[in-house]
């Protein structure tokens, strides 16, 4: 897939020759060495973490960095018509301003595509091409040599936007495989990169709950897994260098740079220190040990990019390996324990492994002297208590001593589970995310992921429950679902029958909603969550797991007669069937039903779906002009979604569209307006969904609006299945004039609905024939913007060393910028010596903003460029040859 921005051509280039002249800019540094990675997906997703990374480095002056996978080309404007790599580069400018105020200076964008908002990580990894984007994140984390990386949540959580969950993966197997030099072997051998093994991984916020106010990171933070461990840096402390604020004031300042996300009308921070919280970050994994005592602002960092408060050098390893990570009470398993010197010796070592009370640990841990850049291991035999509570997670902890007094502890998680394991089917996602945590050593993290199945209300579905032995013999059993109230199955247990050891296998279940009076989605109780109880016997006991059902909406859809006039009005008979009630809430605040709710109704022909939809609102968000018809989530909009099978995995393979009520273009009576967003087709609606036709009423005085839409089934992504179609209509409500919306409510709701096609309600359309054509491949957009063409990423690249986007980096001598003069009050001649052929852009520069800009074909040799710079005073250059990249500075001469 290429990416690239269009950069006009203004130059004129002359051919010399190679000559023996100096260079006079300097070669690229040695890359700059930091203390803290953040790994995220998108400018803006570090905003979260810039109060504590303001701290560190003012307070400890440790440097951070910022990798950014994309430049969220593909994000809303709030104060623009540009979008795409356009939007990119503003977004790049924002996020580096925003950092700045915390003491970032290093920002690595990896040029890939923000596609648009989906909650997949596969459909996210196969855009990005996960191993080219994880061999640039090794790059960076080889050439900056960071202590500590923090990324984000890389679960498949409820509305997680698929972007995080990669980046983090990324971030995870970074951290996993820097330190491995046959993993991108050719950076070790042939690029000059050295191995590197950060000493902690976290990841921002976690899963629980905490206090505000001074005293946070002393309380603590009450994890909704008691083995997670979350440390907190309270944002409440200020800072000389910006005027005696608070870090949560500079943070939310910085977070104001965000204008394009509809950022800068957020409210300040909370003056009131009582309110301000801790920053949360939730250790996935640690090499570097903790002293003993570790405490504050600065436990994150203990050990790892700071001294240990025990004792120990930064630098020191303390890392446990256990054989497995599912243990069985009774049952011994082997850990090791590896300890690491830095630069100084560890003399007289021993490590001692503690378990939970009434498991058995046989093993020594004396080392005796670890020579400085040694390493040994100690090995230790751990066994379960007997009695260990089964589907409980436990922490192992290591204690490092030393002949001087020096300490410290690195720990980690197992979880017991029973001789034979029964667990519900995971949705696709869960199941490839357990896959990949497993591949790459970190099983821990499935703790984040609550399964759950979907029914639809009133009918039935098919729930796997499957089954794993890991005990030593052949087991059989049976396993029962223990349903709530409202639900049945075909049988009360199924039997399994001679599991070898390590063996998986299932049974399946009927599973019917009884009651189709109970309410759906997240209107039920527990956020639309119905608990399932599993019971899975064996010969060594009976083992249970929690899951949980969630309903959705059902919707019989009556075929029309007459085809519905599509006019804004619903005339009475013209739809017939059951009324959607799209007022249950899944994002926001509404005041009551005259805030924001809403009605539907739905019929179809032989060859379209018909939608009627009626708003009630009471105040009118930003009318857009007609050629801003995109991005329908920044201001009053309804959102109509089709799964055509009922069975898509991500929005690519699923139709949506977004519909604005009115548009600013008095000339043709203020129509309304649609496009596709973030589906198998995203762009405008007259290109995508040919056949569309939509009409609206608005009311005066304003109290909402009614919709029509006519979508005809041969837009659709895929035949539809009568029996099931996925289906959702939803509102987007703003009561502000700065292009954001404030409040979401619809048919089926839970949070993150738009992104999750087995969320959205089910439609029966009895009598329409099934389709027959094939499903579409997804048209996904295929531009970004590389920092090739920022000047931004030029200027670091030439300052820090890392290259471009974190891919292969050119040799310094693979072209010299010889000299640049002044011709003329416009232009300068940059004379340039290039060993290689190449592209070059170059970038009059006046330490603000582009004057002037070019590009031009270099063959290996002498060339004059003649570019157009205005006032600059300096002319940046990146040039690119054979897939690698190089970026340089010079000064205007004259």
């Amino acid at each position: 897939m290429r990416k690239s921005t269009a950069i006009a051509a203004a130059v004129a280039t002359f051919s010399l020759g190679v000559g023996p002249v100096a260079a006079a800019a300097p070669p690229p540094p040695d890359p700059v060495g930091l203390d803290v990675l953040f790994i995220g997906a998108h400018p803006d997703d570090e905003a979260s973490t810039l109060s504590t990374l303001g701290q560190w480095s003012e307070q400890h002056h440790l440097k951070a960095g910022v990798i950014t996978t994309t430049r969220g080309e593909g994000g809303g404007n709030a104060v623009g018509l540009e979008e795409g790599p356009p939007l990119g580069l503003i977004r790049e400018g924002e996020e580096r301003r925003a950092v700045g105020k915390a003491g970032v200076e290093h920002v690595y964008n990896l040029d890939k595509l923000d596609f648009f908002y989906t909650v997949s990580a596969p459909l996210t990894a196969q855009v990005w091409d996960r191993e080219e984007t994880l061999s640039r994140v090794v790059r960076i984390v080889r050439a900056t040599k960071p202590k500590v990386i923090v990324t984000m949540n890389p679960s498949p959580t409820p509305g997680n936007h698929g972007n995080h969950q990669q980046a983090a993966r990324l971030a995870v197997e970074a951290y996993l495989k820097a330190g491995d030099p046959s993993v991108f072997p050719e950076q070790v051998s042939q690029e000059g990169l050295e191995p590197w093994n950060p000493g902690r991984l976290f990841r921002s916020g976690g899963q629980g709950a905490a206090d505000t106010g001074p005293d946070c990171e002393a309380a603590g933070y009450r994890p909704a897994e008691p083995t997670d461990r979350v440390l907190g840096v309270w944002a409440g402390r200020t800072s000389p260098a910006n005027d005696g604020k608070t870090w949560a004031t500079v943070e939310r300042e910085a977070e104001w740079e965000y204008r394009t996300q509809g950022w800068a009308s957020n409210p300040p921070a909370p003056a009131d220190p009582a309110k301000i919280a801790c920053d949360w970050f939730t250790e996935i994994d640690s090499r570097a040990p903790y002293g003993p005592d570790a405490t504050g602002a600065t436990a994150p960092l203990d050990g790892a990019a700071l001294p240990g408060s025990g004792g120990l050098p930064v630098g020191t390893e303390l890392a446990i390996d256990t054989e497995r990570f599912d243990v069985v009470p009774g049952a011994g398993f082997e850990v090791s324990v590896q300890v690491g010197a830095a630069d100084r010796a560890l003399q007289q070592s021993k490590v001692q492994l503690t378990a939970p009370t009434g498991w058995q640990v046989a093993g020594s841990g004396d080392l005796g002297t670890v020579t400085p850049g040694g390493n040994k291991t100690a090995q230790f035999t751990v066994t379960p208590s007997a009695d260990a509570a089964p589907n409980t997670r436990f922490r192992l902890e290591a204690r490092l001593d030393t002949a001087d007094g020096a300490s410290g502890i690195s720990s980690r998680v197992v979880r017991v589970v029973p001789e034979v394991r029964g667990t519900i089917e995971p949705l696709p996602q869960v199941g490839q995310f357990r896959d990949w945590a497993a591949e790459v050593g970190a099983p821990q993290l499935d703790s984040l992921i609550k399964p759950v199945l979907t029914v639809g209300s009133g009918r039935t579905r098919p729930v796997r429950v499957d089954l794993v032995n890991r005990g030593t013999a052949p087991e059989s059993g049976v396993v029962r679902l223990n349903l709530p109230a409202g639900f049945s199955a075909d049988a009360p247990e199924k039997p399994y029958a001679d599991l070898a050891p390590g063996a998986t296998g299932a049974v399946t279940f009927e599973v019917t909603n009884t009651d189709p009076t109970l309410p759906t989605s997240n209107r039920a109780p527990d956020d639309g969550d119905y608990p399932v109880g599993i019971e899975t016997t064996s010969s060594k006991g009976t083992g249970t797991e929690s899951a949980a059902l969630e309903l959705v909406p059902v919707a019989v859809v009556e075929k029309a007669q007459t085809a519905p006039v599509v006019d804004g009005v619903e005339e009475e008979g013209e739809y017939t069937g059951p009324e959607l009630d799209l007022s249950s809430l899944w994002e926001g605040e509404p005041t009551g039903r005259d805030d924001i709710s809403g009605t539907a109704k739905v019929n179809f022909t032989d060859d379209a779906l018909h939608v009627v939809v009626h708003v009630t609102d009471d105040v009118l968000g930003t009318v857009l002009a007609p050629e801003d018809c995109k991005r329908h989530r920044r201001t009053d909009s309804v959102e109509i979604t089709i799964d055509p099978k009922g069975t898509s995995e991500n929005t690519a393979t699923a139709f949506k569209t977004g519909i604005f009520p009115i548009t600013d273009d008095p000339a043709a009576g203020n129509p309304p307006c649609f496009e596709r967003d973030a589906d198998n087709h995203q762009g405008p609606g007259a290109e995508t969904a040919p056949g569309m036709e939509v009409a609206s009423k608005v009311s005066e005085p304003y109290r909402g609006y009614t919709l029509e839409a006519k979508i005809p089934f041969d837009v659709l992504p895929d035949a539809v299945d009568p029996a099931r179609m996925g289906l959702n209509v939803l509102i987007y409500d703003s009561d502000t004039q700065d292009r954001t919306s404030q409040t979401r409510v619809g048919w089926s709701t839970w949070n993150g609905v738009r992104g999750d096609p087995y969320r959205w309600g089910l439609a029966e359309l009895p009598g329409l024939l099934p389709g027959t054509t094939g499903p579409k491949e997804p048209v996904l957009p295929d531009l970004a913007a590389e920092s090739v063409d920022s000047p931004l990423s030029i200027l670091q690249s030439s300052a820090d060393g890392v290259p471009l986007s974190g891919g292969r980096g050119l040799a310094a001598d693979a072209v010299q910028i010889r000299s640049v003069k002044r011709v003329d009050a416009e232009t300068a001649e940059v004379r340039l010596a290039a060993e290689v052929p190449g592209s070059v852009r170059l970038f009059g520069w006046d330490g603000e903003q582009v004057t002037g800009r070019g590009t031009s074909e270099l063959t290996a040799g002498e060339s004059v460029v003649r570019l157009p710079i205005g006032a600059a005073d300096r002319v940046l250059l990146s040039y690119e040859s054979g897939g690698a990249a190089l970026a340089r500075t010079a000064q205007v001469d004259g």
